[in-house]
């Protein structure tokens, strides 16, 4: 991570594969441009999801899910200078890393109160409902950004110790790594209880499961296979380009999964002695 490095780049006591990618002037790289491309068709796409959502007007959980696909674009914007590696200043990186981090566990969160928001504890849709996933979020958001940029650009001083071997942040430990971690377990759990119990349906779970699956896929990519990709390639790419590909299409079958429970075919309860 560019916030625990002393010269906030890839370079540091962790050792490890170098990501170079393609050689520009003055010594200069730009790396994961797979990754930058992938960024772009993911924004492409989320958008037209959220076009696509607006018109599924009686759909439950509608704005929810336009936020949360908001959130995610959000991500492949910062993604596109924190994962690919252009030229940056190191105060540029840092800037875009803390919005990268704070928005993961930002969107991750708002993903899990669309799960709430099938339940119907809150009428979907409604300006509580929105304020109060939007204010919610925004909390984790300007948090966990704030602690990223302290520790990058050293305002307090508190998070320096980080600097040191092992390059220990407990603070986004937690807050980048294993929070959303429980936001997405939770998710699937609210999910599968909503499908299988609620709706009494089957059919979801394959795309619930799918989504779950793909996300895995990636991170697996992300933090197992990487280096064996980095060293094998000479440096040239690394897990990164097929964590960026995984992650997008988990949440393109996160959309149908959702799309798949909003249908309006599914079957209504009338209650006895009520007109049709």
């Amino acid at each position: 991570m560019y916030v625990l490095s002393n010269n906030h780049n890839q370079q540091g006591p962790w050792g490890g594969c170098e990501l170079t990618g393609i050689s520009l002037k003055n010594g200069q790289h730009l790396g994961n441009l797979g990754s930058i491309l992938l960024c772009g068709v993911a924004i492409v796409l989320s958008a037209y999801l959220i076009l696509k959502s607006e018109r599924k007007r009686a759909a439950v959980g509608r704005r929810e899910m336009q936020l949360f696909l908001l959130g995610f674009i959000i991500i492949e914007i910062a993604e596109i200078f924190t994962v690919g590696e252009f030229p940056l200043s190191p105060k540029v990186r840092i800037a875009f890393t803390g919005i990268h981090i704070g928005m993961i566990i930002a969107t991750t969160w708002v993903l899990l109160m669309n799960a709430v928001v099938g339940f119907q504890i809150l009428d979907d849709g409604t300006p509580l409902s929105l304020g109060l996933i939007l204010i919610s979020a925004a909390i984790l958001l300007v948090g966990t950004g704030y602690i990223t940029l302290d520790t990058g650009f050293s305002w307090t001083g508190k998070f320096d110790s980080s600097y040191a071997t092992p390059n220990r942040n407990i603070a986004l430990y937690v807050l980048y790594q294993l929070a959303p971690l429980v936001f997405l377990v939770a998710f699937y759990v609210l999910e599968a209880i909503l499908v299988l119990r609620v709706l009494g349906e089957v059919r979801p779970m394959i795309y619930l499961t799918g989504a779950a699956v793909l996300f895995a896929l990636g991170q697996i990519f992300s933090y197992l296979i990487s280096p064996y990709i980095c060293n094998g390639t000479s440096g040239k790419i690394d897990g990164a380009l097929f964590e960026t590909l995984f992650t997008l299409l988990s949440v393109l079958m996160l959309w149908v999964f959702w799309s798949s429970i909003t249908e309006d075919d599914w079957p209504t309860v009338v209650p006895q002695g009520s007109y049709p």
